[in-house]
């Protein structure tokens, strides 16, 4: 029989990839009781790793919570690179930018080693990872609460910092979008978007067709508070003549 720590990272790691399994399932894939998996789930929601709901766990959002970093990071990710792609020449050298926690700005960040010198902010330790060792990036770490759930830092110190911060440009992402107004599940994660959009002089907002049309529990800000919008080419066009009605709409070809 596996061990604890092994078992529970497998239960993890399937329902990552699943999005959700039911209690039998996860019976199954580690060949232990029914009481055992339960435990073993309730520690893993405890890390953030996963929800549970009657029946089964998930690792989906929903219009109240938003899904674990790392299985987000598993979603959609061609729809991702190419919202990246175009983005891309909205970064000037030499310019200092932001990016949130999200992993369609991830997707961005794997491209800034293209672009040359650049200043970049963020809360996100998977950025910070990806651009510690880049020579020509000056990276600034917003520090707070961890999230493990979100892979990142927030609260008052990072909303705090962020009062104190002026940069050329945020890159941010919501996990909700209709033809008006953007979305996100959490409330401490809505704070910090709209402080680095106060931060910045010019905001771009990338999302993916999958979050769109669709709502959350809070309100981020109208679609207008942003400069430009990068999203692929699976969003409807009724949506994105809606969209073009309140700002500038860049379509990326998947």
């Amino acid at each position: 029989m596996i061990g604890k720590t092994l078992r529970q990272q497998r239960i993890a790691e399937h329902v990552l990839a699943a999005g959700s399994a039911s209690a039998a399932e996860l019976v199954e894939l580690t060949g232990v009781s029914l009481m055992t998996v339960h435990r073993d789930v309730d520690e893993l929601v405890r890390r953030g790793l996963v929800r549970k709901y009657r029946g089964g766990v998930s690792a989906q959002p929903t219009s109240v919570f938003e899904a674990h970093s790392e299985y987000r990071r598993t979603q959609r990710r061609a729809e991702k690179a190419a919202i990246a792609r175009a983005a891309l020449p909205m970064v000037e050298p030499g310019s200092s930018i932001m990016v949130d926690d999200s992993s369609t700005t991830l997707a961005l960040v794997e491209l800034l080693p293209e672009v040359g010198p650049l200043t970049v902010v963020t809360n996100y330790l998977p950025a910070l990872e990806r651009l510690r060792e880049v020579p020509e990036v000056h990276l600034i770490a917003l520090g707070g609460d961890y999230s493990r759930t979100h892979d990142s830092f927030g609260g008052i110190t990072c909303t705090a910092s962020l009062a104190a911060i002026s940069v050329d440009a945020a890159f941010v992402s919501t996990s909700a979008l209709t033809g008006a107004m953007t979305y996100h599940q959490e409330q401490d994660v809505v704070l910090v978007k709209r402080a680095m959009l106060d931060a910045a002089a010019t905001s771009v907002l990338l999302v993916d067709s999958g979050k769109v049309p669709r709502r959350a529990l809070h309100q981020v800000c109208p679609v207008a508070d942003f400069d430009a919008l990068v999203v692929d080419d699976g969003v409807a066009d009724d949506v994105l003549l809606e969209l073009r009605e309140h700002t500038a709409v860049t379509v990326a070809p998947v």
